[in-house]
């Protein structure tokens, strides 16, 4: 009887430091399937637009997410619905909520026009999902995204920087790979 209680407690411990390593160390699969999911989520939400930009980094089974929002809802709406994809143990949210003001208000509408109306850039206001993100922020611009060539980061960031009242213009735009004006 002794023996056999020593039998099942080695074969219990044995599966719970097989599960605990399991839940430690996610596969190169799994991350991928993670950072799919996480960016449909960030996608879908239904007050994502372009002045708000969201990041994010996987690492294991962790989700940090990051970026700038005008809404304090985005902030804990995109939280919750990273939390909800399966193997996301833990989500730290770095996500800033930028302060209300009538100003930066003003300067957004502002940008959106210099920049998805000028004519070489107007083919990116036609994507339902705008790649190029403005965050204004007490009169100083972010641009962050993906855009097809050096040409267009260079375009955006002349546009931005035509806008009276903006302090000072920081273009974070990535250009795509493969693709060079």
């Amino acid at each position: 009887m002794k023996r056999l209680r020593t039998i099942f407690l080695g074969l219990f411990c044995l599966s719970v430091a097989v599960t605990a390593a399991a839940h430690r160390q996610a596969s190169a699969r799994d991350v991928e399937r993670i950072k799919r999911e996480v960016m449909h989520e960030v996608l879908m939400l239904p007050y994502y637009d372009v002045f708000d930009a969201i990041g994010y980094k996987v690492d294991g089974n962790t989700v940090t997410l990051t970026g700038a929002v005008t809404r304090p809802t985005l902030k804990t709406d995109t939280e919750n619905a990273v939390k909800k994809i399966e193997g996301v143990e833990k989500v730290i949210n770095n996500i800033e909520v930028l302060p209300p003001s009538p100003n930066d208000d003003r300067l957004r509408l502002q940008l959106y026009r210099a920049i998805y109306g000028y004519p070489a850039l107007e083919k990116y206001a036609l994507l339902s999902i705008k790649p190029i993100r403005i965050i204004v922020k007490n009169g100083r611009v972010s641009l962050e995204g993906t855009v097809n060539s050096e040409g267009d980061k260079t375009l955006a960031g002349m546009q931005a920087n035509s806008v009276p009242g903006i302090f000072a213009v920081q273009n974070n735009l990535a250009v795509a790979s493969g693709k060079q004006a």
